[in-house]
């Protein structure tokens, strides 16, 4: 008989299993809210001083690095976005021109979904325009930066995300971005 706890580990430790979309291709056109939080919710970024955001220099670092995900991802703009002190939230969309699937935040994905097996969608290139690979470039950014600027910095691993799935979502979504400053005293 074996034992269904070993085979939840990979190497002798307990797997994560997967936050993403299984029924997703994260290569797809879409528009995709992304936080990102510092390890152990430490607070790198700065502080909200009367309901606004103040940064310090790793936070300027987040801040900028974060407006520079377009010049280093394919087919990629971004909406609203803020660093917090503990974690960065924000709004990536992902157009596929070779599709002439272009997503614009006015007329947010309407999702159908992939009905692929898991299997041959979970494995793709991380090479390739992925939220995965562009949020992994960013993270990898700051840190490097970070690190070559004498700052004792990590990230937590992993990452949220949510598929936008409508222009409602996507308002909602960036309203919540954009007054996060004032809800961060709740």
């Amino acid at each position: 008989m074996i034992n269904k706890n070993i085979q939840k580990k990979y190497k002798g430790k307990y797997r994560v299993s997967s936050a993403r979309a299984q029924w997703w291709d994260y290569s797809n056109s879409g528009t995709y809210f992304i936080t990102i939080c510092t390890k152990n919710r430490n607070l790198y970024f700065g502080d909200v001083i009367n309901d606004s955001m103040q940064l310090t220099i790793l936070g300027n670092i987040a801040y900028q690095l974060w407006e520079e995900i377009i010049y280093h991802a394919k087919n990629v703009k971004l909406g609203e976005f803020i660093v917090m002190p503990n974690h960065v939230h924000g709004i990536v969309i992902i157009n596929d021109v070779e599709t002439g699937n272009n997503v614009e935040p006015r007329h947010a994905l309407a999702l159908q979904h992939n009905h692929k097996s898991p299997e041959k969608s979970r494995f793709r290139n991380m090479g390739k325009n992925t939220i995965s690979s562009i949020i992994g470039g960013y993270k990898s950014a700051v840190s490097r930066h970070a690190h070559k600027s004498g700052f004792d910095f990590a990230w937590q691993s992993g990452f949220y995300d949510r598929i936008i799935r409508d222009v409602t979502e996507y308002i909602y979504i960036s309203e919540y971005i954009v007054n996060n400053p004032l809800n961060w005293k709740l």
